[in-house]
């Protein structure tokens, strides 16, 4: 054609597809059928795609089911997809066929097209006969969402984690001996020690991450195998194994075949189970945003124990104002993973019988966690976490009036009289100290003994 279209075949007939395209019909159908968002399917996913087409080509090779010829030149185009070649030629929306069968097809279609190319005139490869032989969309997409979610948490989440980690242990250490006020219920309560409150932020991230990694153990199950239904049907019974140690070596994480193969394409339950890790790692990260954010308020008017890094102007009307992009940031993050955690909740619940049928933004959702978790992680740890300094007179300013460190005086004088001398420093705003001695509570040799506000951050009770 002269337009800049060509014309393509499927089962329904002709189709005018792009001349320079790579897809075919079944693809540009669903291209003009959902014009939905805009939002397509990310490298990773495309990534993985690409990557299980070249193991299914080998295998499929090796098991006499393939031309050699024609497998080669399918696992030489697969892997241009799976290293990023063609991503523009991946045009379909995410909300699509609940299956992934569109871009199932887009990827069946590329390939095929490439190969073509790639044999020059020796033989023509066909998306379904060839690129797609022992598959379905129904194992194919499920196997694609674990693929692409273990490499993106292997390679990216887990070591941006780690990264935020060691440096809330750094600053851990490093604030360890400036003493605070405590809060519960946004109220003053007994002293604490900066390092203790960083600590707490530290170990969240640690069991953050131990929470991700035992989820990751169920998502190494791969549903590759079961073709249509479960049953494997059009399959060669070595075909899944062979072709899921090809993309395991390909992609350095540990993957293998589905125990149970109708559970794996019928439930989503190990997705829905990494996106509760991934839910919990948001409330962490929502719970250290906001701590740090109030923190560092002020610089009059607030809290101003910490001093946050400065790294752009807060106001376009206030001069000098500086405010905690990244922990805002960070807060944001979080809720849309929250909110990713919701969605892919209700799409695991749609497993109708043998199919799931809400893959493709189950996916969509898991995986931009994964990525905003990621990157949040270290540019929150560089832009804001290494550049935390303690304000060490605000917080011993602070302390000195806090009326909770009277919880110090119960084993001398008792709760009633200590709650008595917190509510009037409280009243009048002066030290519990200035109210002991002024009431005569303690002979003063022992107020230091009973006052020892470091004391107070550790376990124990006077001897």
């Amino acid at each position: 054609m002269s337009d800049g279209f060509r014309i393509e075949k499927d089962s329904l007939g002709e189709m005018k597809v792009p001349e320079g395209a790579l897809y075919g019909a079944q693809t540009q159908r669903a291209v003009e059928n959902f014009p939905i968002s805009g939002q397509r399917f990310g490298r990773r996913f495309i990534q993985a795609l690409g990557l299980i087409k070249k193991g299914a080509a080998e295998a499929n090779v090796e098991l006499g089911k393939l031309d050699r010829t024609l497998g080669k030149a399918i696992a030489a185009a697969a892997a241009e997809v799976a290293e990023g070649k063609w991503d523009d030629h991946f045009v379909l929306d995410i909300y699509q066929t609940g299956s992934g069968t569109s871009t199932n097809m887009n990827t069946n279609e590329v390939v095929a097209h490439r190969a073509t190319e790639l044999l020059e005139g020796v033989a023509s490869v066909h998306p379904n006969d060839h690129v797609n032989f022992g598959q379905s969309s129904n194992d194919v997409i499920p196997t694609a969402i674990h693929v692409a979610a273990l490499v993106a948490i292997e390679q990216e989440l887990l070591p941006a984690l780690e990264y935020m980690r060691v440096a809330l242990s750094e600053k851990a250490q490093e604030f360890d001996g400036i003493l605070k006020s405590g809060r519960t219920h946004l109220m003053d309560a007994t002293p604490v020690r900066l390092g203790q409150e960083f600590s707490g932020y530290a170990t969240q991230v640690a069991k953050g991450v131990e929470r991700v990694r035992r989820s990751s153990l169920e998502m190494e199950e791969l549903a590759l195998g079961g073709t249509a239904t479960g049953t494997g049907i059009n399959t060669h019974p070595d075909f899944a194994k062979k072709t899921i140690a090809r993309v395991a070596a390909a992609t350095g994480v540990s993957l293998r075949e589905a125990d149970d193969h109708f559970e794996a394409q019928g439930a989503k339950d190990a997705a829905v189970n990494m996106a509760g890790a991934l839910n919990t790692l948001a409330t962490s990260f929502m719970k250290i945003a906001d701590d740090v954010r109030w923190l560092g308020s002020g610089p009059t008017s607030g809290i101003h124990e910490v001093r946050l890094p400065a790294v752009q102007p807060g106001s376009s009307i206030m001069p000098g104002k500086v405010n905690p992009v990244m922990a805002e940031a960070m807060m944001m993050v979080a809720a849309r993973v929250m909110g990713n955690h919701t969605t892919v909740t209700v799409a695991g619940s749609r497993g109708n019988f043998e199919l799931n049928v809400m893959m493709p933004v189950l996916a969509h959702s898991l995986l931009e966690s994964i990525t905003l978790l990621t990157n949040i992680a270290r540019e929150f740890t560089d832009r804001c976490i290494q550049g935390i300094q303690p304000n060490e007179e605000r917080s011993r300013e602070l302390l000195e009036l806090n009326p909770s460190i009277a919880t110090a005086l119960n084993p001398y004088i008792g709760y009633d009289a200590a709650a008595e001398v917190a509510k009037e420093a409280a009243k009048r705003g002066v030290s519990v100290r200035a109210v002991v001695l002024e009431k005569g509570l303690l002979p003063e040799d022992k107020i230091d003994e009973a006052l020892d506000v470091m004391g107070m951050t550790e376990p124990g009770l006077p001897e």
